[in-house]
């Protein structure tokens, strides 16, 4: 029951942490218990609270999230672009872990914990409180705490003692900020700072947020130089495009335009492959993959739709380069032999293979899957569109030739 005349309790710098948990945990206790509480919990935690009711978490023991085995969490770790980001908002927040008080942890848009540093200490600590990388931190899992409440309310968020759902993390104080993709505005996941309630500071919250925004930047640098080289790769395809073209990424930021009106970002499907598609405000569209993104040609009604190809060599052909061609021209990629050896594979299975049987083909062991995932994120890095999943295979409407031999996944 929450009673509106009731001020929030709010903690200033300088109060007493044990003063400031008391009266949290005397709000809490009234609230559980459906009584009458000496204050309003915080609208961000009040929020939180009837989420996780309603979610039907225990607010002894918490909910029932299973933690990711250590290939799941590899192979989550290997697909997130926090990793990109990890090393700068390490050194960052060193100054918080440093004297062996705190966790630091970054969790991906699931609230699953890919990764946590700290003094052994406090890492046992976050241990018994199950508070380990592969863990679910979302507010299903474990009720209101930083990680979760952040995803839920999308906004940076300081969760101190009684303010957590579940009891036995009353102990603990927790200071999370959502990291923001700057190419979607989706949220990629939340750094955290974790440690015994005592540690609580004001300037934490305000400290970690800073960070989260930092991640951003860097990743927005990181997104800019991605456009500039697909630019560079996409002039001289538009100078000989037979008629208004465009260069887009995969997120529909566009690099270059040729014959059409500037833009910054256009639409694409949710699910892009090469083909042709009607697209909002320039009709109908071929899509051709390239290097970080796509050739968007506009199109007449009735202009004959044009195939994709690509090339492979033969596994002893001197020059290993795969060579990928569309109506305006054609774009070159030596890939690793590893990768290589994928292509072909794909090639000659045409209806797709899972991660399990490409292990299988490439080590002669169906359990390195973990290694298989992030080899094939590596490479839809370069060849984007060309590639589908589940299972891995070649898009449907690109022609695949290997040793002179015509594999047709056009639909």
């Amino acid at each position: 029951m929450t009673v509106n005349s009731a001020p929030e309790p709010a903690m200033a710098a300088g109060d007493d942490p044990r003063a400031f948990a008391a009266v949290l945990h005397a709000v809490y206790d009234a609230e559980m218990s459906g009584s009458r509480p000496p204050a309003r919990p915080r609208e961000v935690i009040s929020d939180s609270w009837k989420r996780v009711k309603r979610a039907g978490v225990d607010p002894e023991s918490g909910g029932t999230e299973p933690t990711l085995g250590v290939e799941q969490l590899q192979t989550r770790r290997s697909e997130s672009r926090l990793g990109e980001v990890l090393e700068p908002v390490m050194h960052h927040l060193d100054t918080l872990i440093a004297d062996g008080d705190n966790v630091l942890v970054v969790a991906d848009a699931d609230g699953q914990v890919l990764w946590r540093n700290g003094r052994p200490r406090v890492l046992d600590r976050a241990d018994r409180l199950g508070f380990t990388e592969g863990a679910s931190w979302a507010e299903s899992a474990v009720g209101t705490n930083a990680i979760g409440t952040a995803l839920a309310s999308g906004r940076a968020v300081q969760v101190f003692s009684a303010e957590h759902f579940v009891r036995s993390h009353h102990t603990w104080t927790c200071a999370g900020a959502p990291i923001r993709d700057p190419r979607s505005g989706s949220v990629l996941g939340v750094v955290d700072v974790s440690g015994p309630a005592a540690t609580i500071h004001p300037t934490t919250l305000a400290l970690v947020d800073t960070v989260a925004k930092l991640a951003e930047a860097q990743l927005r640098d990181q997104h800019r130089a991605r456009l500039d080289a697909l630019r560079t790769v996409a002039a001289p395809i538009l100078a000989r495009a037979d008629g208004p073209a465009l260069a887009v990424d995969g997120y529909g930021w566009v690099a270059a335009v040729d014959g059409v009106a500037p833009r910054d970002r256009m639409l694409l499907p949710a699910s892009c492959a090469p083909g042709r598609v009607h697209l909002h405000g320039l009709g109908d569209c071929d899509l051709t993959p390239m290097p970080g993104g796509w050739l968007v040609r506009v199109r007449d009604a009735g202009t004959a739709e044009r195939a994709v190809g690509i090339h492979l060599p033969s596994p002893d052909a001197v020059d290993q380069s795969v060579r990928v061609s569309g109506a305006d021209g054609a774009w070159v990629h030596r890939p690793s032999p590893r990768h290589a050896q994928i292509l072909r594979l794909l090639a000659a299975r045409p209806a797709g293979l899972t991660a399990a049987d490409i292990a299988v083909a490439l080590f002669g062991d169906a359990e390195r899957t973990v290694t298989v995932r992030a080899e094939i994120s590596r490479l839809r890095k370069r060849f984007g569109g060309l590639l589908a999943a589940e299972p891995y295979r070649f898009a449907d409407g690109v022609q695949v030739v290997v040793d002179g031999e015509r594999s047709d996944r056009s639909s």
